[in-house]
């Protein structure tokens, strides 16, 4: 018999459905490692899961020698894979497939909002400023390019499609396609694709692969008027490079989710620049109502293949 600790926000239907897959086992249900009486959950209900719902402290974790089975409400899971933190043989698996839809509308709106200059007119407004910025620009024939073609890349590609863009992708299987993209290149092309992109969208995970895959060097590849969006891990941008290439005119502009570090220091230079936007890493989470199902879904369809077993 397992004994499931259920972290993750859940309705009373979804409840009932967990209830059902996990039928003798035993299973508490405490959201984000809240106990039903309001107070935080008791190190040794973490200790003494074989299975896991949700994201649970990373000290509570290390010490369960018995867990089997993670599965966490995140797409990023580095901090669970340090080691130490997991019992040898403990299956660890993610919510990838959860966050494209709310993550590529995210910074779908934040492109749309620096090509039509919303932000400048928005500084201006608080003004009572009446000006005529000038040019703006359009999706339509942009080259876009996506950096990660995952859920969240994918998703982002066809919205972006949808105004007429062409789409081009990176990633580490450019023989694997991806819906949206209408073209797929290796990573090791990226120098060279840069500088055709008008749009580029980075929706990348943390590895030592992308760590600062955005530094000066390739900021300035690319197009003196193209737009950088990071929707996926702040490591993937050097944000001081990026605020001095900013300052020195080069890129329209940037919207960014996530930073390295998060949050930036009150006194980094990223904060004042105008054209870029800045959001607190709320592109994911449970923003949009229709999150947390997608969650619990892709966890309960895990857990089931692993009761099964």
């Amino acid at each position: 018999m397992e004994h499931i600790l259920n972290m993750l926000p859940l309705s009373e239907a979804w409840r009932e459905e967990f209830r059902r897959v996990a039928a003798g086992h035993t299973q508490i249900f405490a959201p984000a490692g809240i106990a039903e009486d309001g107070a935080p959950l008791p190190v040794e209900v973490y200790e003494n899961a074989t299975v896991i719902l949700g994201n649970p402290p990373v000290e509570a974790l290390k010490r369960n020698r018995v867990l089997r089975f993670l599965q966490t409400r995140s797409a990023g899971m580095e901090q669970y894979e340090a080691p130490g933190v997991l019992p040898e043989g403990a299956e660890v698996h993610n919510a990838v497939g959860a966050y494209g839809h709310s993550v590529s509308e995210h910074m779908f709106a934040m492109l749309l909002s620096l090509m039509k200059r919303l932000p400048d007119y928005r500084d201006r407004q608080r003004g009572g400023g009446w000006e005529d910025l000038g040019e703006v620009k359009s999706l339509l024939d942009a080259r876009v390019l996506c950096v990660g073609t995952g859920d969240l890349g994918s998703s982002f590609a066809r919205q972006c499609k949808a105004l007429g863009a062409k789409t081009a992708g990176v990633r580490r299987e450019a023989g694997k396609g991806a819906e949206g993209i209408d073209a797929m290149y290796p990573i090791g092309e990226l120098d060279a694709l840069l500088p055709q992109a008008d749009v580029v969208a980075l929706m990348l995970p943390h590895n030592a692969g992308t760590n600062r895959l955005m530094d000066r060097r390739r900021l300035l590849l690319m197009k003196p008027d193209a737009i950088l969006l990071n929707g996926g891990r702040g490591t993937a941008v050097d944000c001081q490079a990026l605020a001095d290439v900013l300052a020195e005119g080069h890129l329209w502009g940037a919207a960014l989710d996530v930073t390295e570090p998060e949050p930036l220091p009150p006194e980094h230079p990223l904060w004042q620049q105008e054209r870029a936007i800045l959001t607190p890493h709320t592109a994911g989470g449970d923003h949009l109502s229709d999150t947390p199902g997608r969650i619990a879904r892709i966890a309960i369809g895990n857990l089931k293949r692993f009761l099964e077993r």
